[in-house]
């Protein structure tokens, strides 16, 4: 009897299966063709990315090539020529290329002395929430860096408030510029403070330890 039951048991859950697969059947290839596709189009989109990635490393290294072996011998017509690439190049490059292109004009333009065109790229860079934070941090340290004595210290102090925290990779070159707006706005006071906690600093590069060290000496006379 038990025997009978489990037939008739294991019939009922073959006719149930039967009944779910000519119901739902359909819709459950279909789910697995969705899935597939999916995969798929990942991958295919992956391929694509490192695809794009590479042509664009091709393009920037094309573009800077020349600079890149000029060196500091470049004239201030070159670097404003290659700069004016970059930007352009920048303009349709994947997001990781367009802010190193974008940063790399920025530096171009300042150092041929066209300032304007060098901070308007900084700031771009500094407010694009879609580039590494670290690259704009950096934007927004060099934008602050050449804006000394040209930009109010009070706005210069404000951009520059996220980069002193301890815990920022550029802080002690922020709390650098930082003293220097102290002593441009008459503060030496502050401006020995912050140099006097650079120098001891293990954390700051050598240079601005040696820079806080040597400013130090000349305020204290």
């Amino acid at each position: 009897m038990v025997d009978i039951f489990d037939e008739v048991s294991e019939d009922l859950r073959h006719d149930q299966a039967v009944a779910l697969a000519k119901r739902y059947g359909g819709m459950l290839i279909a789910a697995c063709v969705l899935v597939l596709a999916g995969v798929g189009a990942q991958q295919a989109y992956s391929a694509w990315q490192a695809k794009q990635a590479q042509k664009a490393a091709t393009q920037y290294l094309a573009v800077t090539q020349a600079a890149d072996q000029q060196g500091a011998q470049i004239t201030a017509d070159q670097a404003v020529q290659t700069a004016g690439a970059l930007t352009k190049f920048a303009a349709t490059a994947p997001e990781g290329y367009k802010t190193l292109a974008d940063l790399r004009a920025a530096g171009l333009y300042a150092a041929s002395g066209k300032l304007d065109q060098a901070n308007a790229l900084w700031t771009q860079v500094a407010q694009d929430g879609s580039a590494d934070k670290l690259l704009r941090d950096l934007a927004t340290l060099l934008w602050a860096q050449h804006a000394l004595g040209a930009v109010p210290d009070t706005d210069i102090q404000a951009r520059l408030q996220p980069l002193v925290a301890s815990d920022n990779p550029y802080h002690a070159l922020a709390r650098e510029v930082q003293a220097l707006t102290y002593l441009h706005q008459g503060n030496p006071d502050m401006a020995k403070a912050l140099f006097s906690e650079l120098a001891s600093d293990p954390t700051a590069p050598v240079g601005v330890r040696e820079r806080a060290q040597g400013l130090l000496a000349q305020l204290n006379g």
